[in-house]
């Protein structure tokens, strides 16, 4: 059985009048203690046109994360690839996992925000169409020497990607899937599907099920890695906890509200316009050290989900609480979920 994993995502999205320097330094700061702490995945999340915060971008932060870390594996997760032209993905992050030695996971989905496919040119009725042109081109430019491949909206005439990754045939591609029907494409194209951390633990545990049918479906086996991200924050007592992390998840879900992430949803699931309390329902993970340990060991033993990825921080977040939480993670949590899973 794979050794359960269990990794940080820094998203690096801060309040509008932050002084953006100083929160580079914050975020360097953060990955090089994740890594010392033991951490296995470092996670660099993805958008465009992020008012009202500003955003550092995924590539450029992933590249200064290979000189930055040293152990950890780099989560590119994910990358909205429908907006880019596939030769330019495949040799920005095949450079990126020979920087880094082979540690790079490539994470990809669709996108839901309009002003994302307005701004790079592709409509949003497209976008399904157009990812998987993505997908099997950039396959193939990791593993082909020379690539002839005609897309909706690319042309490759002998096109090469070198250096090729240093992982073989290529680094791990996951999936992200929201909705039901997005299930199929996980199934199909993915090394894994990539579980979202917005859905309620009982939509993961049923949509496991159209996973697993989609994976038979296609002659696929069940992935070895199966990860999920999670909203999660610890402290001494489930109290102090929401009282700590409230203000700054808060803020992120009305933002994700108003970008209309929810309404990419399934039902259920749909509204993150709620009230906090509501909202974190069974979605997040949140507690003392012992009762996250204890919510950790039954989304394990209900999804076979083996790699955590742990959202810490959201935008706002004091850089002192954010290290503060992983100290507590690494020395409290982290031994309690090898030990047991």
């Amino acid at each position: 059985m794979p050794r359960f994993q269990f990794g940080l995502a820094l998203r690096g999205q801060y309040p509008l009048g932050d002084d953006i320097r100083i929160r580079v330094e914050e975020l360097m700061t953060q990955a090089r203690t994740a890594d010392a702490l033991g951490f296995d995945s470092i996670t660099k999340t993805s958008h465009h046109s992020t008012h009202p915060f500003q955003a550092l971008q995924q590539l450029p932060v992933l590249a200064r994360l290979t000189g930055e870390v040293k152990r950890a594996r780099l989560n590119a997760g994910i990358v909205l690839l429908a907006l880019y032209k596939p030769l330019e993905v495949a040799e920005h992050f095949a450079t990126l996992d020979v920087l880094s030695g082979g540690r790079l996971i490539f994470g990809a989905a669709l996108g839901y925000r309009e002003v994302e496919f307005d701004a790079f040119g592709i409509p949003k009725s497209r976008r399904g169409k157009v990812f998987e042109e993505n997908l099997l081109a950039l396959r193939r430019l990791w593993t082909e020497d020379t690539v002839t491949m005609e897309g909706s909206h690319f042309r490759l005439t002998e096109a090469s990607c070198l250096p090729k990754p240093v992982q073989r045939p290529h680094p791990p591609i996951w999936i992200g899937a929201d909705a039901d029907a997005a299930l199929d494409r996980a199934a199909r194209l993915g090394d894994c599907w990539y579980i979202n951390p917005h859905s309620t633990i009982a939509t993961v545990v049923r949509q496991l099920d159209i996973y697993k049918a989609a994976l038979d479906r296609h002659g696929r086996p069940f992935p070895t890695e199966l990860p999920m991200r999670r909203e999660l924050f610890v402290a001494r007592t489930r109290a102090e906890a929401l009282r700590l992390c409230r203000p700054y998840l808060e803020t992120k879900y009305k933002a994700y509200h108003a970008w209309g992430q929810d309404k990419e949803m399934p039902e259920g699931d749909n509204d993150f316009g709620r009230e906090f309390d509501a909202l974190v329902g069974d979605r997040f993970l949140i507690g003392s050290p012992a009762e996250v340990v204890e919510q950790v060991i039954a989304l394990h033993r209900a999804t076979g989900m083996n790699h955590l990825i742990a959202s810490i921080e959201w935008p706002g977040m004091p850089p002192a609480l954010v290290l503060e939480t992983m100290q507590l993670l690494a020395e409290e949590v982290l031994p309690a979920l090898r030990s047991a899973i």
